[in-house]
């Protein structure tokens, strides 16, 4: 049994350090919820929700979040035994959808479960490495001399690979400069859905720049497309919003649509989601890795437990705190030094929460007792 007697949603607002531009949009400022769950042992378990303010990388936002949450998953852990925080995945089951939101909840679970047994997350997922490659991601720069200086900066920070955001128009000769610049570098190009079939003969074109990987490039719900441009390009096909459950990877990867796997932990509805995708590509051979949604310290904590599973054989985009905000919600911050970060061996997520920080960056909070 894992015994809760209180929860609590934090709703914070954090400003970014700088602007981050994909071809969706440019985002400085982001909301969130943190949720706490309390057991009666006073043990403090916390998730953090990923959704943005508009629903432009899936359909949902962080006022449907609040909403799922608060009307109906709350309701959930309420009236059901709680055994195993992979019992939250099949009691959220009834709920259709709303990935982010069941995620948010189920990894509040999941840190407290760690806690309860006096394990580390990583441990309690089966993770089993102490430290973690880590990459960046990097936005559309406002010109191309602003994205080599960023790539720089980076690269002496000591990051193991580069992500970089592309859109039609701001693609080919990009690459060209970038690897012109840097002809060593892991690079790969993150698309967010940016194209269509009709852009073969210019994705052809990736090959020449010896690139890890093109991350979604066709459209967020396809897997169809997506396998005959893998025909068409030996770049490796990196599927991100394509996959929302096992299922998805499954027959993405009966289909070749993609020879990599980008698993984000709400994107896919929480850990144990994510923990039977890995699995799948572990059986499969198919590369997997860690995406970043942007998260403040509780989101980038589960992604550095997730990452210490076996199958997480390419750098994620769990980035140190600092590269995103002037200050996080926990202490200490994360670190990475030299392209790793060290997986912390406290039980839970690792990390405590800067409750200084967290009470200014908190807008509001509602407490639902058990």
């Amino acid at each position: 049994m894992i015994p809760i007697k209180k929860i609590n949603l934090h709703k914070l607002s954090m400003k970014l350090k700088n602007p981050f531009s994909t071809s969706f949009g440019t985002l400085q400022n982001k909301d969130f919820f943190i949720i706490e769950a309390i057991d009666v042992n006073n043990n403090h378990g916390y998730g953090e929700s990923v959704a943005f303010l508009s629903p432009w990388y899936t359909e949902e936002t962080v006022q449907t979040n609040e909403h799922i949450i608060t009307d109906f998953l709350i309701d959930i852990i309420r009236e059901n035994n709680i055994s195993h925080p992979d019992d939250v995945n099949k009691l959220f089951s009834s709920i259709r959808g709303n990935r982010m939101a069941k995620a948010a909840v189920e990894g509040a679970i999941w840190d407290l479960y760690a806690k309860q047994k006096g394990i580390t997350l990583a441990e309690a997922l089966g993770g089993i490495k102490t430290e973690i490659d880590v990459g960046i991601s990097i936005g559309i720069q406002p010109t191309i001399e602003d994205l080599l200086n960023t790539i720089h900066y980076q690269l002496k920070q000591g990051y193991k690979r580069v992500k970089l955001k592309i859109k039609p128009g701001v693609d080919i000769e990009l690459l060209h400069e970038v690897r012109k610049a840097f002809p060593d570098t892991p690079i790969m190009a993150d698309a967010n859905s940016a194209y269509t079939l009709n852009n073969v003969e210019l994705l052809k074109q990736l090959d020449d720049f010896d690139l890890m990987m093109i991350e979604q490039p066709l459209a967020h719900d396809d897997i169809i497309n997506h396998a005959k441009l893998q025909k068409e390009i030996n770049t490796p096909i990196c599927l991100d919003e394509s996959i929302h459950s096992y299922e998805d990877a499954r027959k993405a990867i009966e289909l070749g649509s993609c020879k990599i796997i980008n698993i984000k932990i709400g994107r896919v509805g929480g850990l144990t989601e994510a923990k039977r995708i890995h699995d799948l590509c572990r059986e499969n051979d198919v590369a997997v890795w860690c995406g970043g949604m942007l998260e403040a310290g509780v989101g980038r904590a589960h992604n550095i437990a997730l990452t210490t599973l076996p199958q997480f054989n390419l750098p994620g985009d769990t980035a140190g705190s600092v590269h995103y905000w002037e200050q996080d919600i926990i202490t200490p911050e994360v670190t990475a030094n030299d392209g790793l970060i060290h997986v912390p061996d406290k039980p839970g997520i690792g990390y405590d929460i800067d409750w200084k920080a967290m009470k200014h960056y908190t807008i509001n909070k509602i407490t639902f007792d058990f």
